[in-house]
C-alpha cells in the first residue's frame, strides 16, 4: 500500500526534475504541513536560498488567511530584492487549497510566473 506521503515525495521528484532555478528565474518552492506553509525562491544554480517567508509568526486569521498573508510577503520581499519573474514549485501536492492562494496572491502583488 502506498502512503499518502510517498506519493507527493515521488510527485515532487518527477517536478523537480523538470524545473530549475537560476539567478535569472528562481525556483518559488511552497510547502504545506498541518499547522503551517512555507514559501522560498531558490536559485539551483548557486544552491541559494534567496528569499523565505512562512505564517509561523501570523497568529491571526484562518489557515487560508494565513496563506495568503505569506503570498503577499513572499512577493513583496522577492520585489524588494528585484525578483520578478519565478518558476513555481507545488512540491508535489496538488494546486489547490492553500497551495494555490499562495500562488494567486504572489502573481496579484507583482511576481510572474
Amino acid at each position: 500500500m502506498v502512503k499518502k506521503n510517498d506519493k507527493r515525495i515521488r510527485l515532487k521528484k518527477k517536478i523537480k526534475a523538470k524545473i530549475l532555478g537560476t539567478s535569472e528565474r528562481p525556483r518559488l518552492s511552497v510547502f504545506r504541513s498541518n499547522r503551517f506553509v512555507y514559501a522560498q525562491i531558490i536559485d539551483d544554480i548557486a544552491k541559494k536560498t534567496l528569499v523565505q517567508a512562512s505564517d509561523i509568526k501570523v497568529k491571526k486569521g484562518t489557515k487560508t488567511d494565513r496563506a495568503k498573508q505569506v503570498g503577499k510577503m513572499i512577493a513583496e520581499v522577492a520585489l524588494s530584492k528585484k525578483i520578478k519573474k519565478v518558476v513555481f514549485d507545488r512540491n508535489g501536492f496538488k494546486y489547490t487549497g492553500r497551495i494555490k492562494l499562495i500562488a494567486d496572491e504572489a502573481r496579484a502583488n507583482g511576481l510572474k510566473f
